[in-house]
């Protein structure tokens, strides 16, 4: 899959790719779950019935979170299913030719439809486009598929829209999986993503703290953004070709005074120097809440009790 980072570089693709035939789409595409498969599905059957290639336009930052960052400078993020460098390796693994990064700033939230439309998708040459049922673009969300559907009629681009995806009875969307996963209802996110929820990250020097209480603690550097998680967890992590089971908290640790969101992984019957190297943690199951205690001796006997229920409940575990 070739990636393509900010609008600037649409006239470099074009030059590069000057008689590319293209089948495409647009969103934000936070966990790339069963609906937005859907859209994914669509277009590689159109690239096959007219002999087109795709591509992926995904928007960065989420416009909620954007907005957060202008209007309170990140206190407030909303939570984030997974990391843009995630949705890249999500898109690659989906046999996607082409991903565009386009990212959202005031240019992109004050923009025209119409202008968005002359300048970024005529840019581009399409010949199917097809989007979400709700996909709404442009300032203040003016834009709509009815208008994407008349600049396709006038270019001989066939336009449309996928049907919504139902699960249980209720619409399948990234709001929707974030409530899961915050309401510890991991087999129903697992349902709607198409796959287990999962957070890779690369391990980094903390404070060390761990290993003073005998708990040495693997510490996942994470994005200047929130996951839709928080609190202590039992968890299977993939290093390399190794398979852990391991206890993780995500949270601040006011214990020890944090401030600022980490994620840190304790893995079972394993001491080895593994700073720099990427750990995958699959989150199985939430054993309590994060809270402060008085004094490093009381968190540790704690940790101790949470290691505990993490063995048993990773011991009985269907999960792979």
């Amino acid at each position: 899959m070739y990636l393509i980072r900010g609008k600037h570089n649409l006239g470099l693709f074009q030059s590069r790719y000057p008689n590319v035939r293209l089948s495409g789409t647009i969103g934000n595409f936070d966990g790339l779950h069963i609906g937005h498969q859907a859209i994914l599905n669509k277009i590689k059957k159109n690239s096959k019935k007219y002999n087109s290639k795709t591509i992926v336009f995904f928007t960065e930052p989420h416009a909620a979170e954007y907005f957060s960052k202008q209007r309170d400078k990140n206190k407030n993020l909303p939570p984030r299913i997974c990391p843009w460098r995630e949705k890249v390796k999500l898109l690659k693994k989906s046999d996607i030719d082409f991903a565009f990064f386009l990212k959202f700033n005031n240019s992109l939230r004050t923009m025209l439809p119409n202008d968005f439309i002359s300048q970024i998708l005529d840019s581009i040459n399409f010949v199917t486009f097809t989007v979400g049922d709700d996909f709404r673009f442009g300032a203040d969300r003016k834009g709509d598929t009815n208008l994407l559907k008349n600049w396709g009629e006038k270019k001989g681009i066939l336009v449309e829209n996928t049907n919504t995806i139902i699960s249980d009875g209720h619409r399948v969307s990234s709001t929707r999986i974030r409530e899961e996963l915050l309401n510890n209802n991991f087999k129903n996110a697992e349902k709607l993503l198409g796959r287990p929820y999962t957070f890779s990250g690369k391990v980094v020097h903390g404070q060390h703290l761990g290993r003073t209480i005998n708990i040495p603690t693997a510490n996942i550097w994470i994005p200047n953004q929130r996951l839709p998680i928080k609190g202590v967890y039992a968890v299977k992590c993939r290093l390399n070709n190794l398979s852990l089971n391991g206890i993780a908290n995500m949270g601040v640790r006011p214990t020890v005074g944090g401030e600022k969101p980490v994620l840190e992984v304790h893995l079972f019957e394993f001491n080895e120097n593994i700073y720099s190297q990427r750990l995958r943690v699959k989150f199985v199951e939430k054993i309590r809440d994060e809270k402060k205690f008085d004094n490093l001796d009381m968190l540790k006997s704690q940790i101790q009790e949470d290691i505990s229920i993490a063995k048993n409940i990773l011991l009985n575990s269907n999960d792979n």
